[in-house]
């Protein structure tokens, strides 16, 4: 009598170097980029890791080819639309996808093989700016200035030991630790607003943005 076996998911997917990638995209989802490895890798892909050697040399091309899988998922600003807006909505669809990739806030300028999404990506921005009449020099500028702010922004926010959901719970008790009349500007800003019913600290991402932007379309202005 013949016997049947069953096939895991893994051993029906052939593997292939976009899968690779993408489950190493889960696993520093999940656990951070220390708890990405070759081991961790093809565990979770069900093979051995010689195998992920078939699709992928070392750890520097998974982490080459992970940073090009972000980039893809960040908006690209056209051109051919407003300059200012279409910055705009780059900027908070970087924070958006940092936001759900937290591992790739300091690796997304660190590579040296960028894949074609990473310059596509780069190329889009410096496209808009020039689009919109900046010159050479404020477009180096300007695509140094929005992406430091981006980038540390995403790395505050990471950092914080709350959100929007429980910051109450965080901060009060904070609070009770000062002594009566200690550290009174600290205690006022979180009596006055943040404490304060809806408070969002996300919300001060697009406050400082378009500050950054208001000096930039001065600039211009200026420029002529």
């Amino acid at each position: 009598m013949a016997t049947t076996t069953t096939e895991t998911p893994a051993e029906r997917t052939p593997l292939s170097r976009d899968r690779v990638l993408r489950a190493a995209v889960e696993i520093a989802d999940a656990g951070g980029i220390g708890s990405l490895t070759i081991r961790s890798l093809a565990q979770a892909l069900g093979v051995k890791p010689m195998s992920v050697y078939h699709h992928v040399a070392n750890k520097e091309q998974i982490l080459d080819g992970i940073v090009d899988i972000v980039f893809a998922e960040i908006e690209l600003p056209s051109p051919d639309g407003e300059w200012r807006v279409q910055i705009r909505r780059r900027c908070e669809s970087a924070r958006r996808v940092l936001g759900r990739h937290r591992w790739a806030i300091g690796l997304l300028e660190s590579r040296t093989n960028p894949g074609p999404a990473t310059m596509r990506h780069h190329d889009a921005n410096l496209a808009t700016f020039r689009a919109g009449g900046l010159s050479i020099e404020l477009t180096a500028h300007a695509y140094a200035l929005v992406d430091s702010y981006v980038y540390g922004f995403a790395l505050q926010e990471a950092s914080l030991p709350f959100d929007s959901s429980n910051v109450a719970q965080v901060a009060e008790p904070m609070m009770e630790m000062f002594r009566a009349g200690e550290f009174p500007h600290m205690v006022e800003l979180a009596t006055e607003h943040v404490l304060k019913p809806g408070y969002d600290f996300g919300e001060e991402f697009l406050f400082g943005l378009d500050l950054i932007l208001d000096g930039l379309e001065s600039r211009l202005r200026a420029a002529g």
